[in-house]
């Protein structure tokens, strides 16, 4: 009697054994389905966005998704600011400007295909060290796509599409392209965007005719515009602004 209640007790055991089994490889089969299904998605998405990167190897330089936006924002609340946005060719930027951006923002732009693994180490580094995410590490490239195509939100779905934008760009677009777009549309204060409207709107001149200095302060601009400008002087904009120029006065 007792053989056949062990015996009974073990098959019951098996079989519980065999039933936590075909549940689990359930859930394994139906969740690498919801995978397929939501990569199958995001393929479908990509394509849509997809540009086409011969309009943007040459010509006019298009609006940014920001500047699309301030202009809906500014259409719907009376207190924004005008927007100033006036883009330019390469050539009417100086080549000193150009230097004093790559420096501040992405100093390996020329020396890598869209991702600065080198910097992102350092700030993952530095992160580290000081217990908080403080530093990113987004090159000119892929701040570029996320100007024209997204937005500031950090959500990691964004974060890959952008990463894949970013290889198509460097792909399709030569550097100096990529730089004259960036340079166009980035922002330099509130309804300001691009170096021809930021020269103007804080020292009255175009962009051709900028001074060391003042390419200086506005690559101190970045990546925080609104708060740290040329008209705001902000402690931490001071301090970035003469470590651009040391630099630059450095490398004459």
């Amino acid at each position: 009697m007792a053989n056949f209640i062990q015996r009974w007790q073990r098959r019951r055991k098996l079989k519980r054994l065999k039933r936590k089994g075909s549940r689990f490889w359930k859930t394994v089969r139906w969740s690498w389905r919801i995978l397929l299904l939501l990569f199958v998605i995001d393929v479908f998405y990509v394509m849509i966005i997809w540009p086409d990167w011969d309009e943007f190897k040459q010509g006019a330089i298009p609006k940014s998704r920001f500047i699309r936006d301030y202009e809906t924002h500014m259409n719907e609340q009376l207190y924004h600011a005008g927007l100033s946005w006036k883009p330019i060719p390469l050539r009417q930027i100086p080549k000193h400007l150009h230097h004093a951006v790559i420096a501040a923002e992405d100093a390996r732009f020329y020396y890598h295909n869209g991702f600065d693994l080198i910097a992102f180490q350092e700030a993952m580094d530095t992160n580290l060290e000081l217990m908080r995410f403080k530093y990113g590490a987004s090159t000119i490239s892929q701040q570029t796509i996320k100007n024209l195509f997204f937005t500031s939100s950090r959500n990691p779905l964004r974060k890959w599409h952008e990463l894949l934008l970013t290889l198509g760009m460097e792909w399709n677009l030569e550097k100096d392209r990529i730089l004259e777009t960036y340079l166009n549309i980035a922002e330099f204060g509130e309804g300001v965007y691009g170096v021809e409207a930021a020269a103007q709107h804080y020292y009255g001149v175009p962009a051709i005719a900028l001074n060391q200095k003042q390419a200086a302060e506005l690559a101190a601009c970045l990546p925080s515009p609104v708060r740290h400008n040329p008209e705001t002087r902000t402690k931490r904009f001071t301090k970035r602004s003469r470590k651009i120029y040391r630099w630059m006065q450095a490398r004459q």
